[in-house]
């Protein structure tokens, strides 16, 4: 399947632009650095959940950011998984609250776009593409949040056969922008334990968007629960399903993974940067500066590996990122002293970034070692 995108029209979802932004169409592109540098100056605006950073994901649109993550066939860029870790580690470093969002606006639209349902496809991947319309993705329930539960938070049951309905009933817990989405990629769980992911469209009856909690980071990136009061979904919305384990099939198949650690690292890129510029006065600070900057690029480098098809523990990957961005934002607040410390100062805004980690699909593998780390007990 191919789509005519004009590049003209990759704008109409946001905001108009005044500055000129050029298409990044390779990862060594002069172009990424002038959109980063766009994106950094504007990363504190975000800040409460009334700041939903349109400016932002206009100027990624622009710049054909969206495009990176898409097959040529369907309008994209078509980068390779390399190519797009390397393009997520310069996104972060600039504007973490921008690119956390990027990531779930991607994470649909490869869902959709990789369903054997090509009415699901047809209907959204063109105006998601092609700027006209915002999708996002409730999926954690299936994997890290609230499995503790018993009884599945998002249900679905079959209401009729011919033609085939369900009813959704319930809530996705953590959603990105679902306010501002058209559509919502949904998760939910059949009595008989099989699963379901649909394209849910948000002005469907019943679908209830919360306009995003108040976090300790990130809260403009209006991540709220989605509830779902017997929603009724027809197979014009299935993307996958119901079958076992919904998530481990189709495109864009798996979750957090080495994207989440990718974002971890090129926030403690942003981090070491300021180590380096306040080295170049302060001559303590240099060796922690440069060992900082050696251990950034060692771990970058295994995430390139990874990426790259090498055999790699995730998990090992995940831990070490998560510790290496806790201590990265803090070096830098112990050297920003009490300025960084004031609101405003973007060392202090990398401090509580860098905690997302800490929740954000987060395996309990991890979550478990870094408590044991945190308590000093060797494992």
């Amino acid at each position: 399947m191919t789509f005519d995108v004009s590049l003209d029209n990759l704008n109409c979802l946001f905001f108009p632009l005044e500055t000129k932004l050029n298409i990044v169409d390779t990862p060594d592109s002069p172009s990424l650095e002038t959109l980063c540098d766009y994106l950094s100056s504007r990363a504190d605006q975000w800040r409460t959940t009334n700041d939903w950073p349109r400016e932002a994901l206009a100027a990624c649109a622009t710049a054909g950011v969206y495009r990176w993550f898409m097959p040529q066939s369907a309008g994209g860029l078509g980068w390779n998984d390399v190519d797009q870790t390397r393009g997520y580690l310069r996104l972060a470093a600039a504007d973490l609250t921008t690119t956390f969002i990027i990531t779930q606006f991607i994470g649909a639209c490869r869902r959709i776009g990789g369903s054997e349902n090509r009415q699901v496809a047809d209907r959204w991947l063109p105006r998601l593409i092609s700027g006209d319309a915002f999708a996002t993705v409730g999926i954690s329930h299936l994997t890290t949040s609230r499995r503790h539960l018993g009884k599945p938070v998002l249900s679905a049951i079959t209401v009729d056969q011919s033609p085939v309905r369900y009813r959704l009933t319930g809530v996705a817990p953590w959603v990105t922008g679902g306010a501002h989405a058209d559509v919502v990629v949904l998760a939910a769980t059949m009595p008989d334990g099989r699963e379901l992911l649909a394209a849910v469209p948000t002005d469907l009856p019943g679908v209830e968007c919360g306009g995003g909690a108040d976090l300790v980071a990130l809260s403009a990136s209006c991540t709220d629960q989605v509830a779902l009061h017997d929603v009724e979904i027809t197979a014009e919305h299935l993307i996958a399903g119901p079958v076992n384990e919904v998530m481990k099939s189709g495109v864009g198949a798996g979750t957090g993974g080495l994207q989440t650690s990718t974002l971890a690292v090129g926030l403690a890129r942003a981090a070491v940067n300021y180590l380096k510029s306040e080295a170049v006065k302060r001559t303590d600070l240099c060796l922690v500066a440069e060992t900082m900057q050696h251990q950034a690029d060692e771990l970058q480098q295994r995430l390139l590996l990874a990426a790259s098809g090498q055999v790699c523990d995730a998990s090992e990957i995940r831990g070490d990122a998560n510790r290496f961005v806790m201590r990265t934002t803090q070096a830098a607040m112990t050297a920003a002293k009490g300025a960084g410390y004031v609101q405003g100062h973007p060392v202090g805004r990398w401090c509580r970034e860098a905690l997302f980690f800490l929740v954000w699909s987060c395996p309990q593998p991890v979550a478990s070692a870094q408590m044991c780390e945190l308590a000093g007990i060797a494992v």
